[in-house]
């Protein structure tokens, strides 16, 4: 397999991390959480097998295109059901947590495909060993997952006490009401979020803003081999291990997001009540962790060079993946609270923008590095917002006297 088919592999498979989430959310509103999930996470255990046995290099890019379509299921349905489960006060715990799990698989993948490789087996066993993983992942969810979303779980309690009583009055208030056309229905799931995208100017900055930290993300995927590979000398086998600090990183953040941020939100919310805490609250981290996004990216830059040690540039990798987390989890959880009845909107259209700054910048990472080399490629107001927007339902909450601490 050619090193530009290798990148549009993971390019076209982010692309359809643009398409699923205009389908999935929407879906799972119609048809519940559980449903989406085991259909969708099927699917895209097939695509991988169609991927494993592919006889063109064609049939690769389209299948993998389409299992990141319907790999965007659980990517964008598990805030929803984060949020069916978890209140306010400990959702950020549980978003923590799924927050870790996309730079996890990231860094993972390298290391598992840098050893298929220097084992000399086929690059098939890439998928194969994605189906496995996918199987077991789907029996998971098949086996554990409930129902989480309310509409959906009164319209099956209703339906059970018709068939047990044999009496219509049990129903569901989403049962009765008047079926949408399919020019409502496109109006509501397709032009909704991008609606929401261009009338909010807070939105559209974070979304910006987010999509550049996602792209570097995927940038790396083609600049670590450039710096391990080429200018230290390792395997592909090796060169994947460099992934790992990433995801060190991220764990690290989310224990001192659990052990020092979380409590402080919980003091905030005592503080605040009856009213909600603001949701500027939740930037604080984001504040933090840019400045050591940027930091982490010069370190990297500026220790790749065959005359420092390699494990220079890879320790840079524990930073960066603990500013990326705080980045996300910040983030996030701000347009939750900002956004509250259409956060699925304001989340859906972040997720689009984000996915396909992760397709394009893996598409010119590997010219820009090779031109500029490492060291150059690597280096080159919320509430006043808040208050003009069209869709953010409250203004900041005035403050309160603090409550004193024992």
């Amino acid at each position: 397999m050619s090193e530009e088919l290798g990148t549009l592999t993971i390019s076209l498979f982010v692309t359809g991390y643009c398409v699923g989430p205009l389908l999935w959310g929407p879906l799972s509103e119609v048809y519940g959480r559980r449903p989406v999930f085991i259909f969708a996470f099927l699917v895209y255990t097939i695509f991988q097998v169609a991927a494993a046995v592919s006889t063109s290099a064609a049939q690769v890019l389209v299948f993998r295109f389409l299992g990141g379509t319907f790999a965007a299921a659980p990517l964008t349905n598990s805030g929803a059901l984060i949020a069916d489960i978890w209140d306010a006060r400990t959702r950020g715990k549980a978003l923590a947590m799924f927050t870790l799990a996309p730079f996890a698989g990231p860094a993972l993948g390298p290391t598992v495909a840098g050893f298929i490789a220097v084992s000399g087996a086929s690059w098939r066993w890439v998928f194969w060993v994605l189906t496995i993983f996918a199987g077991v992942c789907w029996l998971q969810i098949v086996l554990t997952l409930p129902e989480t979303y309310a509409p959906a779980l009164l319209v099956q309690k209703a339906k059970r006490m018709r068939k047990e009583t044999g009496e219509p009055r049990y129903y569901a208030h989403t049962e009765r009401l008047a079926k949408k056309t399919l020019a409502q229905t496109l109006n509501s799931t397709l032009a909704r979020p991008f609606r929401v995208l261009f009338a909010e100017p807070m939105l559209m900055a974070i979304t910006v803003y987010m999509s550049f930290v996602y792209g570097c993300v995927y940038m790396l995927f083609e600049a670590y081999p450039i710096v391990f590979t080429e200018l230290h000398g390792f395997n592909a086998g090796i060169s994947g291990l460099m992934f790992l600090p990433l995801p060190v990183g991220g764990l690290i953040a989310v224990v001192t997001y659990i052990v020092y941020f979380n409590p402080r939100y919980e003091r905030a919310m005592a503080q605040h009540a009856p009213n909600p805490v603001p949701p500027e609250f939740r930037l604080e981290m984001a504040i933090v962790a840019a400045p050591f996004f940027a930091i982490s990216f010069f370190w990297f830059a500026w220790t790749s060079s065959a005359s420092v040690s390699f494990a220079a540039p890879m320790m840079a990798g524990v930073l960066l993946g603990f500013s990326i987390c705080w980045i996300f989890l910040a983030l996030f959880n701000y347009m939750i609270d900002a956004y509250l009845f259409v956060s699925a909107s304001a989340l859906a259209a972040n997720t689009v923008c984000r996915s396909l700054a992760g397709a394009a910048f893996p598409l010119f990472a590997t010219q820009m590095y090779t031109a500029l080399g490492p060291h150059w490629a690597s280096s080159l107001y919320g509430p006043t917002l808040r208050i003009k927007s069209k869709y953010a339902p409250s203004a900041p909450a005035p403050p309160k006297e603090p409550v004193s601490e024992v």
